[in-house]
């Protein structure tokens, strides 16, 4: 049993209840209740009571919450039945009229009959302790539930059918394969190994299967930048010269008018910002004031502004206006970050547009060699779709997802964990060195595997995991 806050307790079998949505202005609410004799607790507040009593699991049961003879709301009530319930238990949940009032009457009804309120991820905890979850399923229920976008959604989805559970078992199998063929020498005595055998035992045995492995891993581990993107999104920042059209693309990408527009120069004096989806990208975009020295006080603290945001930003797109053509701000802000167009989107690189394409020419050759700035008209549309391709390519995002990918920084702590272990085994294999010295790295990268998926895990682990869920789930 594992200790939390209060006299509750993860682990313990006790009935409990929670609220699995937010009590307000709405038609439903939904109360989850989950535990030892739930469904007797809550007959003891139900009208008619047998009714519950007789439901076979997967029905719904129609009837009041009563408390002290008096109804308290008309509700319906899920009833599932060991094993085949979210947590493995006796399970209930009740849809009662919407509003804080109806639920929290209803609440109070329970925790009358002896339910206690459910802690963080309770009902996800005792779904894996009860072997209905694995750990990287169970992740992956908060990863839907916390979803940015349609992208995130489907990999959140890949993973609680289990795409990332099969990956690690199956690479954990591959691994183990090579422990077992390494412990196999060990087991026998020197004079016991024939000449052949003791030539091979400074070798790794079933070392291709330890290489495969090691290659599954490390592709496993470089699936998290991307899906890092698709859970916490990134900082784009738009950027140019006063008059260049950056509020006008920001309503563009927005698709609504958020940013006031005029052909004013200056008129954006702050920032501005907003999230949107972007080939499934979760970006938090921002519209800033135009770069340019000015007298304005006020101006210049804006400018300023947009100067840090710059600093910030993971990927900067610089507008210029194409009617005016390239001025000489442009061509410095161009040069100053021709050194990151070759780095990685965490260094904030650029993507240059050349706007107001419905009323100017071609792009006008540009400074930095290889670069071609994306024709856009911020005002029509036309040029958007090149522009989503462009900020997808800048992030290193493609539309193939992976089959099996992490979804959490804990389960890529783990995966370079093992493959750090697999590096030094193999290492020490080239190296000739005894397998007593390679067998114990082999088992370190089994068991950092074994602690994704839960198999390998103590108290601690557990709290600190499932305390970080939303009550309800």
């Amino acid at each position: 049993m594992l200790k939390s806050s209060g006299s509750a307790m993860y682990g313990d079998a006790s009935p409990i209840a929670a609220f699995a949505t937010t009590p307000g202005k709405s038609a439903l609410t939904l109360i989850r209740c989950s535990g030892k004799s739930a469904i007797e607790l809550l007959a003891s507040v139900f009208s008619p009571p047998e009714k519950l009593l007789q439901a076979a699991g997967n029905t719904v049961v129609h009837g009041w919450i009563v408390f002290s003879g008096e109804k308290t709301d008309e509700v319906l009530v899920s009833i599932f039945r060991a094993p085949k319930s979210y947590t493995g238990e006796d399970s209930a949940d009740i849809s009662c009229h919407g509003g804080a009032a109806a639920g929290k009457a209803v609440m109070d009804v329970l925790k009358s009959a002896g339910f206690r309120d459910a802690l963080p991820g309770e009902f996800t905890f005792r779904a894996f302790v009860n072997g209905k979850l694995d750990f990287t399923r169970s992740e992956s229920v908060m990863e839907l539930v916390s979803a940015k976008t349609e992208t995130g959604r489907r990999h959140a989805v890949s993973r609680l059918c289990g795409s990332l559970e099969t990956e690690i078992n199956e690479i954990k199998k591959m691994l183990i394969q090579a422990l077992s063929g390494a412990e196999i020498y060990l087991d026998y005595s020197e004079d016991e190994i024939s000449a052949d055998a003791e030539e091979a035992a400074g070798m790794l045995p079933n070392r291709e299967a330890a290489l495969a492995a090691l290659a599954r891993l490390k592709k496993l581990s470089a699936s998290w930048q991307i899906e890092r993107i698709y859970q916490e999104g990134i900082t784009v920042v738009i950027a140019g010269c006063p008059n260049s059209g950056k509020s006008s693309l920001f309503n563009a990408l927005l698709k609504e008018d958020r940013s006031i527009v005029t052909e004013i120069p200056g008129t954006t004096r702050d920032w501005i910002e907003a999230w949107v989806s972007i080939k499934g990208i979760p970006v938090r975009l921002i519209d800033t004031a135009g770069l340019r020295e000015t007298a304005d006080s006020v101006e210049e603290i804006g400018v300023q502004r947009s100067r840090r945001l710059l600093e910030e930003a993971e990927l900067v797109l610089y507008l210029i206006d194409g009617e005016k053509g390239l001025t000489g701000e442009d061509v410095e802000y161009a040069k100053k970050s021709d050194s990151n167009l070759q780095r990685s989107f965490q260094h904030s690189q650029s993507v240059f547009i050349w706007n107001k394409a419905d009323i100017s020419s071609a792009p006008q050759p540009f400074p930095i060699d290889g670069v071609t700035p994306v024709s856009v008209s911020a005002k029509t549309g036309d040029g958007l779709d090149e522009l989503y391709s462009a900020i997808a390519g800048a992030v290193q995002i493609n539309d193939e997802p992976a089959a099996a990918s992490l979804g959490t920084e804990r389960q890529k702590k783990l995966v370079d964990a093992a493959c750090f272990a697999l590096d030094e085994a193999l290492a020490l294999s080239n190296n000739g060195e005894p397998l007593d010295l390679i067998a114990p790295l082999l088992r370190e990268a089994v068991n950092s595997l074994g602690e994704i998926t839960g198999e390998v895990s103590t108290a601690d682990i557990l709290e600190e995991m499932f305390s970080r869920f939303c009550v309800g789930k």
